[in-house]
């Protein structure tokens, strides 16, 4: 009887497009906050809308290996960087300016994940959610649902999953006390199997764990020499990820 059940619900789910409830990937983090998370929702924007088809059209005609997806600290990465490192390796830019979690689940629900399965799916997600007022527990769950959904969705696909990088001019600064919280949660998701924790924000800062406004001069998004201190340890982490065989 339950084998029958069990039947039942998968012809169910491909009939309707609803997946079984048994179907959810298990993180190496359990949830960090019993709160209800934001709804998934599209944005409204003109922008994000056109972007948003960009990255529909493109996953579904563009040969890539890796697929990035972000906010605008990916959409914006220098693009000459970007040439010769990222897409050299075969990774497509699916960055969104402005996206929260609950936007980049809506994307991955919506179409941007219509292409085949890449072998790496790198996420940098979060801090517009911090920008927003949310506290670091439900950024963080933010951060989770995503991986969650990647992993339903492409259980054979490696996550290279980004620590929030450093904003604010100096270690005091409230939101970037935030980011430490989020990171502090989301590194325990990571198991070196499906989903790989990397932080690499700090290079982004000097001696005194100060944000330069030479760097980034909002002091959140990095100008081309602050994506030339991210771009060659992004290219480390990435390239053994591409190596390895499918999961």
């Amino acid at each position: 009887m339950r084998c029958a059940r069990h039947a039942a619900a998968v012809v169910l789910a491909a009939l309707t497009g609803i997946a079984p409830a048994q179907a959810q990937a298990t993180l190496a983090c359990g949830r960090f906050t019993p709160d209800v998370l934001v709804a998934p929702e599209p944005r409204e924007a003109a922008s994000p809308v056109k972007r948003f088809q960009e990255i529909d059209a493109a996953v579904k005609t563009q040969p890539y290996d890796a697929l990035f997806l972000g906010d605008s600290l990916t959409e914006r990465w220098d693009p000459t960087l970007w040439r010769e490192n990222l897409a050299r390796r075969g990774v497509l830019n699916a960055g969104v300016n402005g996206d929260r979690t609950e936007h980049l689940i809506w994307r991955l629900d919506h179409g941007n994940l219509a292409g085949p399965p890449p072998r790496v799916a790198i996420v940098l997600i979060g801090t517009n959610d911090l920008a927003a007022g949310r506290d670091a527990a439900d950024a963080a769950e933010g951060v989770r649902a995503v991986l969650t959904r990647l992993l339903d969705r492409w259980p054979h696909t490696r996550i290279l999953l980004l620590g929030l990088w450093p904003r604010g001019a100096t270690p005091a600064d409230r939101l970037r006390q935030k980011v430490g919280q989020v990171n502090d949660r989301i590194q325990h998701c990571g198991d070196n199997e499906s989903v790989y924790y990397a932080d690499i924000g700090g290079v982004l800062l000097d001696y005194r764990g100060e944000l330069s406004r030479a760097i980034a001069p909002d002091l959140l998004h990095p100008i081309a020499a602050g994506y030339a201190r991210l771009t060659p340890v992004l290219d480390r982490l990435l390239d053994p990820l591409l190596r390895m065989p499918p999961r």
